[in-house]
Formats: structure tokens, C-alpha cells, sequence
């Protein structure tokens, strides 16, 4: 897995858009008492069931695969020139 330049940025601007996906879906919004773990999970899960992203092999299935999975989503879904994918 290669790390993507501004991974972290790349991911906070996933779960944003993330989240607004599902409210759009029809799921509740994250209250302020989720973890940023049950974010990343919940999304990366919603991603998958709806085909948006490839879903990660049972064994690699953790954190870290998952959030650069996120962040990977996120910036394709950037149009070209964004100041994140410079």
C-alpha cells in the first residue's frame, strides 16, 4: 500500500463527504460521541454495499487499509488541480 501525499487530509475530507453520502442515503448523521474508528468503518462499509469502492480482501480488512481505501475514493472523486492532490 502507498501512502497517497496529504493521506490525512484526504481522509477528513472523505469523511465529510462521506457522511453527507449517507445522510443523502438516508442513515442518521454521526453524532459527536462517534469515534473517528466507527466513522471510518461505518463508510468504508456503506462504500462497499453501494459498489463505490472495491472492497478490501477478509484478511486486510483493518484500520489503516480502510482508511487509505477512503482516501483513495476521495481523491478520484476530486476534480483535477484540487490543492489536496498537488
Amino acid at each position: 500500500m502507498k501512502k497517497l501525499k496529504n493521506e490525512a487530509e484526504l481522509l477528513k475530507k472523505a469523511l465529510i463527504i462521506g457522511e453527507k453520502y449517507a445522510v443523502n442515503r438516508g442513515y442518521n448523521a454521526f453524532s459527536a460521541t462517534n469515534s473517528a474508528k466507527d466513522k471510518v468503518e461505518s463508510l468504508y462499509r456503506l462504500l462497499v454495499n453501494d459498489k463505490l469502492i472495491q472492497p478490501l480482501a477478509v484478511d486486510s480488512e483493518d484500520q489503516p487499509n480502510m482508511k487509505h481505501k477512503l482516501a483513495l475514493w476521495i481523491a478520484k472523486q476530486l476534480p483535477e488541480g484540487h490543492e489536496l492532490l498537488k
